[in-house]
Parts: structure tokens; C-alpha cells; sequence
């Protein structure tokens, strides 16, 4: 039922007509990059299809369609008996994207393929957003960790699938405990100012927290003074104390004064992190602060000023009445597609560097030995393909796009607006049907 009306509505009509049987081809895509993007990132993927191996429709979802009279008895009929049964191809999972990829590509009949858009849609469009803009921070990080703890800024179900998609993109972990439990990705936390403010002086909090977590926990030290907090911290833990959070003020100011405070003090291993509405910009204009890893929240679970990838999901092939497929698409302005069934290939020069999106249309583009061809099988005639769901698929999906970071041009990881890195090439255009 995580679905829009109009789907059920287009079932019933498709039905009547007897077209809802006809064997159709869908794509999920974007039309363009979000302004002034290099690239974008595929996330979500392996939701979908643990999604649709329990995408039902029971008793109760039944009878609020027949009671609300959104459809007929015949469709109620259908419905009851669903169970996807296609084949769905696609990028994998943490793949880079750009302008027009077939990212995924869903084979089955009209009415199975039709009332999985919104489902589908909705996932790819928020994990792709968020593992975008992860990825972009990933990059102003370099080797510094980044930690995603943006729970509290997003829906409770939108705040586990940020978590997931952040950790692909290579966030080293997450708060979210939701996230921990149902991918196995590292959860850590440190503490609130509430804590400090809970006891009668932090010293004491600081005691506690010590006394209970032990000397490798991170203290927040700005509720008060930052520097007595810091020489606080450290008379109770000692060299061993973990780390020290600053989450206020100059933060390149303040990392470069507690780095030299905690020197002097003999605390040389004693890390540094740093949070307060990061971006990527923020993250970059912290490159040459001593600070150890990041806390990252609002910016990431909202997409870093792109909440959505923009995708669509379009039919672009369908079965014709003598059985043959017949490429499809819009033709209103603004809003074109490219009608056929698409494959695709990065193409790679022959030091491994990522060149173009080669997208054939009905038809394998030519490669060279040493491209690489993007899309994976994911689901055969309703039966999903291992790997690629669950723990396995995020640990698939995070080493899928370190790889596919590698192999891009430099200008992939500048943060300055620009076009996309690579350009989208088409091989053989079919015109669509009239």
C-alpha cells in the first residue's frame, strides 16, 4: 500500500482493456543531475527487493481498496493474487549514475510492473539522494572518518535507509541503532549536553561516563568552557582518553586549540571529532584543521540541498498485438524520454579511467576489453538473485562504489558546480512508437 492511487486506477483500466497482460518494459532513471552535480550514486536497490519479496496484498489492504470503492471486484481479484514473477536488472547497488543511466529495469507484465512505481521510486529517490551526498563528503573528508548521525532530523524509517546509504557511500558507521540491527553496520555515540547539564558539575559527568564506558569514550567538552573541559578530561582519564567532541563555535579555531592543549598535556592519541550542521563544504573548510573524523546530521538525511534524485520511471517497450516489442516513450517537451530497452557500459581508456556512459538502445553497445558492463541481474522470474539484500548487500554495495570512485576522473570529487564528469553517449537510437 506504500503506493499512489492513480496505479490502481490504470490496473483496473488495463484489465478492461486486456492490455494488462502484455509483456512491458519499464526503466527508472534521471533525466539530469541535480545543478551543478559531477555524478550521482545508486541506493536503495537492495531495499526494493527485499521489499518485494513481501510485497502482498492480505486481507486488511483488500478491504480497505473494496470498502473505499478504489477498485472493482476484478481487480480486487488480481490483487489478491500478486506476486511479482518478472526479471529486474539494474546498477549495483553504490554505482555511479548520471544523466539518463538505466539505472533499473524492471521485465514483466503492465499490471505487475505498474503498481511497483511509487514503491520503487520512492526508495531510489531518497537512498540515492542521501548516498549522493555522502559520497560528496566522503570525498572532502579524504581519509578522515565521517560518521552519520542524522537520525533526529528525518522520519524513523527514513533515518535507518540514510544510515544504510551513507555507510555504501563510505561513512564508517552510523548512531542509528535500526541500522546496526538490520545491516550490521558499526553504531557508535558519544554523549548529549544534557548529560553534562544532568550532573552538578562536569567534572562529574565526565566521571561517570569514564567510569562506565571506559577511557577509550569521547567526552563533549563545549557545554561550558572548552578549555577547562579539556584539561578536565584529561586529570581524570589521563593519556589514555579516547576523544574529545566539539559541537559549537569556530570549529577550525577551536579543533586547532585543543589539539595543541591536548599535546602539551601528554594526550597525543587522543582524537578529535567535530560536529554541528556539517556539509561538504564545511567538512572541506576543515581539511587543514587537526580534527580526527566528522559527526555528519541534517545535511546528509536531507540530501545535502538535493532531498531527491529526480527519477522517473518510464515504459519504454511494450508487447505489440502480433507479439513482437515495440519501443515506446514521451514526446512532451521538457519531459522526453528515449524509448527501447537500454543496456549500458562505462567506457575506460587504457589506464582505467572512466571516459563515458555508453548506453545502448535495444542492444549491448560495443566494448572494449577493457570496459566494464553496469548492468546486474537482480531477480529471475520472481526469484531474487543472492547477494544482494540484507548485511551482504550493503558490504557488496559499499566496495561497488569505492571501485566505481576509483576508476572516475578527478574532477569527480570536486565540490565546485560543473556538468557531469562523464558523458551519457547513445548507440543506435530507436525512434518511438507513434
Amino acid at each position: 500500500m506504500f503506493t499512489d492511487h492513480y496505479e490502481l486506477t490504470m490496473l483496473q483500466a488495463a484489465l478492461h482493456s486486456g492490455a494488462a497482460h502484455r509483456r512491458s518494459v519499464f526503466e527508472a532513471f534521471a533525466r539530469r543531475l541535480p545543478d551543478g552535480r559531477r555524478y550521482g550514486v545508486v541506493g536503495g536497490t537492495g531495499r526494493i527487493l527485499e521489499g518485494l519479496e513481501h510485497f502482498r496484498f492480505g486481507p486488511e489492504e483488500l478491504n480497505f481498496l473494496a470498502q473505499n470503492n478504489v477498485v472493482n471486484d476484478e481487480t480486487l481479484s488480481w490483487l489478491a493474487d500478486f506476486k511479482f514473477s518478472g526479471n529486474i536488472f539494474g546498477y549495483a547497488e553504490g554505482e555511479l549514475y548520471f544523466p539518463n543511466s538505466p539505472i533499473l529495469t524492471i521485465e514483466s507484465t503492465f499490471a505487475e510492473a505498474c503498481i511497483l512505481e511509487t514503491y520503487v521510486l520512492s526508495i531510489l529517490n531518497h537512498d540515492s539522494a542521501i548516498a549522493s551526498a555522502a559520497s560528496r563528503m566522503i570525498g572532502a573528508a579524504g581519509s578522515r572518518p565521517c560518521i552519520e548521525m542524522g537520525s533526529r532530523r528525518t522520519h524513523e524509517e527514513s533515518a535507518v535507509a540514510a544510515s544504510r546509504a551513507a555507510v555504501i557511500a563510505g561513512f564508517h558507521g552510523t548512531s542509528n541503532l535500526e541500522a546496526g540491527l538490520r545491516y550490521g553496520v558499526l553504531t557508535l555515540g558519544t554523549a548529549a549536553h544534557s548529560f553534562t547539564l544532568l550532573h552538578d558539575s562536569e567534572e562529574a559527568a565526565f566521571r561517570a561516563q569514564l567510569g562506565s564506558m571506559g577511557s577509550g569514550t569521547t567526552l563533549l567538552v563545549d557545554t561550558y568552557d572548552v578549555e577547562a573541559a579539556v584539561r578536565k578530561a584529561v586529570a581524570i582519564a589521563g593519556p589514555a582518553l579516547g576523544g574529545v567532541r566539539l559541537d559549537s563555535g569556530d570549529l577550525l579555531a577551536q579543533a586547532r586549540d585543543v589539539r595543541a592543549l591536548l599535546d602539551s598535556l601528554g594526550n597525543t592519541n587522543t582524537r578529535i571529532t567535530v560536529t554541528s550542521d556539517l556539509d561538504e563544504f564545511a567538512i572541506a573548510a576543515l581539511a587543514a584543521a587537526p580534527v580526527d573524523s566528522y559527526g555528519v546530521g541534517t545535511s546528509l538525511v536531507t540530501g545535502s540541498g538535493a532531498p531527491t534524485a529526480s527519477m522517473v520511471y518510464k515504459l519504454v517497450s511494450r508487447e505489440g498485438d502480433n507479439g513482437e516489442f515495440v519501443s515506446v516513450a514521451k514526446a512532451a517537451k521538457n519531459k522526453a524520454s528515449v524509448g527501447g530497452r537500454k543496456y549500458a557500459t562505462r567506457r575506460l581508456n587504457s589506464a582505467g579511467i572512466a571516459t563515458s556512459e555508453l548506453v545502448g538502445i535495444g542492444h549491448a553497445p560495443a566494448a572494449d576489453d577493457n570496459d566494464r558492463v553496469l548492468l546486474e541481474e537482480f531477480m529471475v522470474d520472481g526469484v531474487l538473485t543472492p547477494g544482494w539484500t540484507g548485511s551482504d548487500g550493503v558490504v557488496r554495495a559499499t566496495a561497488r562504489h569505492a571501485a566505481s570512485m576509483a576508476e572516475m576522473p578527478g574532477a569527480a570529487r570536486r565540490l565546485q558546480r560543473g556538468e557531469p564528469v562523464i558523458p551519457t553517449e547513445y548507440e543506435q537510437a530507436i525512434p518511438a512508437a507513434k
